[in-house]
Parts: C-alpha cells; structure tokens; sequence
C-alpha cells in the first residue's frame, strides 16, 4: 500500500515493547477510533513518541488509519503533528494490528489546558494571554497550510482542542486526521469534495451547521469549528456546556456580550498581569470578533482563514510592543 510503504515501519512487537506491553500507566489518551500510549523507540531525532493503537472493532476505525496515512503523508508544517511510522501487522493473537506512531507533545492536548477539571489527577494550569494568541495563530497557519495544499486541499472535519497538541514551546500542532477529506478542484467547476461526505461525523459542538444538512466537507466548515475553538480558549466555555439549550449556543452567548460586556464572558484564569496590558480590552475585542466572523452560521459570511492569521498577528504585535515596554521599564 503506498500510502503506508512510505513510512518506516515497525513491528507489532517493537510497540509492544516499546509501551511495556500497552500498559496502562503508558496511557494517555483515547478517542473514538483508538488509545494514545506514551512510549520509548528509537527514531533518528526523537525517543519518546506517541503510539496511536487502532481500535479495529469500532466502525470506521480502519478507515481511519486510511485517512490520517493519506493526509498527513505529504502534508509538512510546523503546525501540524508529525508522523513518524506505522505499523500494519498482527498482534499476538493474530488479530489484525494497526498504529501510528507519532511526535510526543510534553504539554498534552488544549483540551487539558482549557478545561482541566474534567481530567483526573490534571494539575490547573493557566494559559496567559500572549500564549492563548500564540496558539490560536498556530492553529489558524496550519489551516491555512491544509487548505492552501497542494495538489489537493486537505479538509481537517474534526478540529477541537483535545486534537490541538502542545509541545515543550508550548507551539501548537494539529493531529488527528482520522475524518480529513481532500479537495479536487478542476479548473472549470467549484471545488468538490473527492468522497461524499454522507456520514461526516466530527465532533458534537463544532460541527458546522450545513455538514449536519448534507453540505459536502469545505475549508469554510473547518473555518467555523476553529471560530468554535477561538471562542472557548478564550471564555472556557465548552459548545456543549449545559447551559447551551433552547436555542443559546456559544456563538450567541459571546455575541450578546460583545464587544460592550465581553469581559463579563471571560475566562477568570486570565492573569491580572493580563489586564494591565494597556491595550488588553482592545485585543480581546479583535479575537473574539474574528471567533464570532468565523463562526457565522452561514458558511459564505465566514471570515477566510487567512484574514484570520493577518488579523491574529496585529493582535500578537501589540501584546509583544507591551512587553518590550514592560522589560524597558524593569531596566
């Protein structure tokens, strides 16, 4: 299979080994299609890597490894989670065995960072407002990298926090492709989706409305769950918080406070040191304002990723000024 003969191989058993036997103290995450395995193995720049082990019981996992193969085969960015190897074997059982191996990232998901009483024995940690930018431009670039890609556009379907991950900088990667579509684009007819996407599942709460009508995979749908995402690094707030019923989303709720009250909807973990930023107010109104462009319910009122990335930096020039100021006065 091309798509998989690309990469080193390793065995079933150097996984094995490599996570003393999938154990359980190894273990560091789960998602629809498979577990996450902290594990040791020797690569040419790396020893500690991330085993992703396909769970090929649940439908649509093989598939899966298909799509995450084919995406990230080709796709090289900085801002993206990088593949190291595959394995596509039998376990001890002669069970059919598939997994991936990839980049270790030391600061775990987003997720864990946003929102860390849901994580058993998670230590609170806060993200100040310079990194919550930072991260919101990593994850916008590697949008726009995906969707500018060559020779198809790669549709991610399935963008969230607990698929952004963060490395020892703290500089964002996107992982999981387990749900990416690709893009044809002939050059006489709007670009089409190259496999239906009847049955796109995503993620509850980031799914862009016009998937759950049938609307085909576009960069546009990963424009809004990554407006989704842009509103909850910076409110804390879940799309599927309980209070989100009866028709209040978290789009609506931000939009009704904004930009008058929208310190009223912010994350409390933001540091007072934040506050003191003199143009704090200002660059909370511009984030919050591009999360709500990108979200439009209608996928043709949505912000372009790139206008994001441009609007994102000015943001970030701004809080990096400040600093400078800041240390000049120290002096």
């Amino acid at each position: 299979m091309t798509m998989i003969s690309k990469y080193e191989r390793v065995s079933y058993n150097d996984i094995f080994r490599a996570t003393c036997g999938f154990s359980l103290e190894n273990l560091i995450g789960s998602g629809t299609f498979g577990v996450v395995y902290k594990a040791v193995m020797s690569f040419k720049t790396v020893q500690t890597v991330a085993v992703k082990v396909l769970n090929l019981n649940q439908h649509g996992a093989f598939k899966s490894f298909l799509s995450e193969c084919e995406a990230l085969r080709n796709a090289r960015h900085r801002n993206l989670i990088k593949i190291l190897s595959v394995c596509s074997s039998i376990d001890h059982h002669g069970n059919d065995f598939k997994a991936l191996v990839f980049e270790f990232m030391p600061n775990g998901s987003l997720e864990t960072w946003l929102h860390p009483n849901s994580y058993a024995n998670q230590l609170a940690r806060c993200l100040s407002l310079i990194q919550r930018v930072n991260i919101a431009i990593d994850i916008a670039m590697a949008l726009e990298y995906l969707h500018d890609h060559k020779p198809m556009p790669i549709i991610h379907c399935d963008l969230k926090p607990s698929n952004v991950l963060l490395d020892e900088n703290m500089t964002a990667h996107v992982g999981d492709f387990g749900l990416a579509r690709f893009l044809v684009q002939p050059d006489t007819t709007p670009a089409q989706s190259i496999t239906s996407t009847h049955g796109i599942k995503g993620s509850i709460g980031y799914i862009p409305p016009e998937y759950g009508m049938g609307g085909q995979a576009s960069p546009q749908g990963d424009v809004y769950s990554y407006g989704i995402l842009l509103l909850e690094m910076f409110t804390a707030l879940s799309p599927t918080d309980e209070r989100f019923r009866d028709g209040l989303s978290l789009p609506k709720h931000v939009e009704m406070a904004f930009p008058d009250q929208v310190m009223d909807i912010l994350d409390i973990n933001l540091s007072s040191t934040d506050h003191a930023i003199e143009d704090f107010l200002d660059c909370l109104v511009s984030v919050i304002r591009c999360g709500l462009l990108c979200s439009r319910e209608l996928a043709k009122e949505r912000i372009a990723i790139n206008d994001v990335v441009k609007e994102l930096n000015l943001v970030r020039a701004k809080l990096l000024r400040y600093q400078i100021f800041e240390h000049d006065l120290s002096k």
